[in-house]
């Protein structure tokens, strides 16, 4: 005997469902506000589930919808994007607190489906939690990286390009891998596709993922393809940054690497030989 939903069956559950998950949400909601205490003001309207998503209008610039509200409600105050709790700091003399004070508690970025996807499940040094790693690959970049004597060694890069809008990432190419992606040095098919990969990570990152917002509804992400463009799009990434490792470990074994600029992967593998030695 076969079993099989109708079209009408497939309805009714998937009501029943939102309706139970409203009525959670709701609970959960009404047990948070008896234990609120002494916590920074939220914006009224908040609803189940979206928590404040619709007082974020799509044709206003996010900022100016943010500086509105801290208008209304002071230099600090918080807004729920879905079911996750973001802290709203509008004001030099806040901003300072959380720069100083608690800049362990804002050391840590969010969690997202773009970072997790693209970025080595937030092994990133840029996007990796606050703690061992971050610190000692932050004092790395410090002293390898953006040191006053890195950064004079370097002035010649900056010196050297003529039209800003392939400064930047020449820039940061050059000091990371001493490759050049622009000008009459470059040459392939490897800069346009670096580009391109790069300038993809960056469009995604800046994207707003139903995930990030409200977990059980993650799946969404997957229908409309953002899931597969970023697993392609890690893919790039970590094929770019893995020849370049290679090319550095290649030179490195043939000693080709006398005379070539010392960028920050010259650095790293410095250091992870030294770890290795010792």
């Amino acid at each position: 005997m076969g079993f099989s939903l109708r079209p009408q069956d497939i309805t009714v559950f998937g009501l029943l469902l939102s309706t139970i998950c409203l009525l959670l949400a709701t609970v959960l909601n009404a047990k948070g506000n008896k234990k609120k205490g002494e916590r920074p003001p939220e914006p009224s309207g908040r609803w189940p589930l979206i928590g404040h998503l619709h007082l974020l209008e799509a044709d206003k610039l996010l900022h100016r919808t943010l500086g509105d509200m801290a208008d209304k409600y002071g230099p600090i105050f918080c807004v729920h994007l879905g079911l996750k709790k973001a802290l709203v700091v509008s004001g030099w003399e806040v901003a300072k607190e959380g720069y100083t004070t608690n800049d362990k508690v804002f050391a840590t970025r969010p969690r997202s489906l773009a970072i997790k996807l693209m970025g080595y499940d937030h092994g990133s040094f840029v996007f990796a939690p606050y703690g061992p790693y971050w610190r000692d690959v932050r004092k790395l970049a410090m002293a390898e990286l953006l040191s006053n004597r890195q950064l004079e060694m370097h002035k010649h890069v900056q010196d050297s390009e003529e039209r800003f809008g392939n400064l930047a990432l020449n820039v940061v190419v050059r000091a990371i891998a001493g490759k050049r992606y622009f000008g009459t040095h470059a040459s392939g098919d490897e800069p346009k596709r670096g580009k391109k990969a790069f300038e993809d990570f960056i469009i995604l990152v800046g994207l707003f993922m139903v995930s990030d917002a409200i977990p059980f509804l993650g799946w969404l992400d997957t229908v409309k393809g953002f899931t597969a463009e970023m697993k392609r799009v890690a893919k790039e990434v970590d094929y770019m940054l893995g020849s370049w490792v290679e090319d550095h470990r290649q030179n490195r074994l043939s000693a080709n690497d006398n005379g070539v600029e010392q960028d920050f992967i010259h650095a790293m593998l410095s250091v992870i030989d030294f770890l290795i030695t010792y």
